[in-house]
């Protein structure tokens, strides 16, 4: 059906177009001749006729509201200024795309976690070889330790166990971002490890190797104390890196440049760089869908009023570019008065066609819902060849909602967030889970979270961080820092929860009574 539509619009379009050419070929033939007469065969008088039946493109704006209202997403043409490139938001999602696929080769990324290794390998061989080296160089000359030894065996074998599963989940979790500076913290712990382990080999190997202590129970206990040593600073890492942002001490404001939502966090002593991870992890979840569509009337709107503005100089041409500015902001300002009008009813006209639309889809999917309920039912008594799983039921009962669903979603300019395929695993999820028409709906009928959508239909993953400070610094009160994207912003400001003084004030239980006073006009 869309093959022979399209066809026939492009015959309408011919025939249109022919007709149109030779009505401009009659105008210019009529108008060629009072020319020729007046001396001046060298000037051309060309008019441009409108198509019959179409009206001027001054008068379409009511006629494209209606139209957009059905095929706005599929069929509308948009008209640019002097561009050579465009771009659609498919070829946006995949340039995003492209350029997460390649900061993952970035080399960047592995530097931190090859480091860690190493020194984290270094760590755990150092009291094993403690301990193995006297005996391998000098096993004869050692004096003899028995059971005292063999219990410090047992204690450092289970105190690098605990170290290990201890360091395994503090510091070799999956990165969950690119950030464009190292965190202080965490490499401060490995700097001081990193001279912790090298004074311990140093004075083993000035004070035990070179003099072959023939105390076997002291160069054991030796170890030991590294690996408690060690415990110590794997318990300042958890403290610095986990226990020390838990207490709320900032209050973060999240705006978005383009439609000026806003979320409110509270954070504790992080760097600026981590609390941007933070108010990024916690967009993509609170935060609706970023819908460039819903903007679109408010420009469209503002540039034709300041289209229908003309100012003419009436001294001859001059190069006076002020005084044209504030005639056309003197002309803008006197046709606001009348423009409220315009977008008063511009709204309703838009709000009465999306309840119109949300009213037919909610009876299309109750409907497609009560006939798959009772194909259920029926299906129990049905050969097992002939029952359908939730794929088939969904495609089954699909088709009678999907005119609705379209016409609703390009209403509300949704239609590029979800595809027919969303759609049908939605549905089918929705089947298999005993869900309602409703559970259904409710991702149409209301913008969700980024998360609740596929990842090619975000706009962005790659951010940047604009601020005035170092990222490594603190957070405090005042600061602001900003978030970028290819398409909007997110502008946080940092505000400090302030020190709240509570006091206590103790009332005596028997204080309670009262007393009923009775008049003469009282009811009691």
């Amino acid at each position: 059906m869309d093959t022979e539509s399209t066809y026939s619009g492009y015959s309408y379009y011919s025939s249109h177009s022919k007709k149109s050419h030779r009505q401009g070929e009659r105008n210019r033939e009529r108008h060629k001749s009072p020319r020729n007469k007046d001396g001046r065969g060298s000037e051309k008088s060309v008019t441009i006729q409108a198509p019959t039946g179409e009206p001027l493109l001054a008068n379409d704006s009511t006629r494209t509201e209606e139209v957009q209202d059905d095929n706005w997403g599929e069929t509308t043409t948009a008209i640019t200024g002097t561009s050579e490139h465009s771009i659609s938001q498919e070829d946006i999602a995949r340039i995003s795309k492209d350029m997460e696929d390649s900061v993952r080769l970035d080399c960047r990324r592995y530097l931190g976690l090859t480091v860690a290794s190493v020194l984290g390998l270094l760590v755990f061989l150092t009291p094993i070889a403690f301990i193995l080296l006297p005996p391998i160089l000098w096993r004869d000359e050692l004096e003899p330790c028995g059971t005292i030894c063999e219990g410090l065996f047992i204690s450092v074998a289970f105190k690098l166990l605990i170290l290990l599963i201890g360091t395994w989940a503090l510091f070799f979790r999956k990165q969950r971002a690119d950030v464009p500076r190292i965190f202080v913290f965490r490499a401060l712990l490995l700097v001081l490890i990193f001279f912790f382990v090298v004074s311990y080999w140093l004075f083993y190997g000035v004070r035990i190797l070179d003099s072959r202590d023939r105390n076997y129970q002291g160069i054991v206990q030796y170890a030991v104390s590294l690996v408690d040593a060690l415990l110590f600073i794997h318990y300042l890492a958890i403290v610095l890196l986990e226990l020390r942002q838990l207490q709320p001490m900032f209050t973060l404001q999240v705006v978005r440049s383009t439609d000026g939502e806003s979320r409110f966090y509270s954070l504790g002593h992080l760097s600026i760089q981590r609390a941007a991870l933070v108010v990024l992890e916690n967009y993509y979840k609170d935060f609706t869908i970023y819908n460039p569509n819903l903007l679109t009337a408010s420009k469209f709107r503002a540039a034709k009023h300041m289209a229908g503005l003309k100012v003419y100089n009436v001294d001859g041409p001059s190069n006076n570019a002020t005084g044209q500015s504030r005639a056309m902001i003197a002309a803008a300002a006197r046709r606001r008065d009348s423009s409220h009008n315009e977008l008063y009813y511009e709204e309703a006209e838009h709000e009465r066609r999306v309840k119109k639309r949300r009213a037919r889809l909610v009876v299309a999917v109750e409907e497609a819902f009560i006939h798959i309920q009772r194909l259920q039912a029926e299906e129990q008594q049905k050969a097992p060849g002939e029952v359908m799983d939730p794929r088939e039921a969904a495609q089954a009962i699909f088709p009678s909602m999907a005119r609705a669903l379209q016409k609703y979603l390009r209403t509300t300019r949704q239609q590029h967030y979800h595809s027919m395929e969303s759609i049908l695993q939605h549905l089918a999820f929705c089947i298999t889970n005993s869900m309602t028409p409703k559970a259904f709906l409710e991702r149409y009928l209301s913008a969700g979270p980024t998360l609740q959508y596929d990842k090619e239909r975000w706009l962005s993953t790659q951010w940047r961080l604009v601020s005035d400070e170092a990222v490594t610094n603190g957070l405090r009160d005042g600061i602001v820092f900003v978030l970028k994207c290819l398409d909007f912003s997110l502008v946080v400001n940092v505000k400090k929860i302030p020190f709240i003084v509570l006091s206590e004030e103790f009332i005596d239980p028997k204080s309670h009574k009262f007393v009923l006073r009775l008049q003469s006009e009282t009811s009691v």
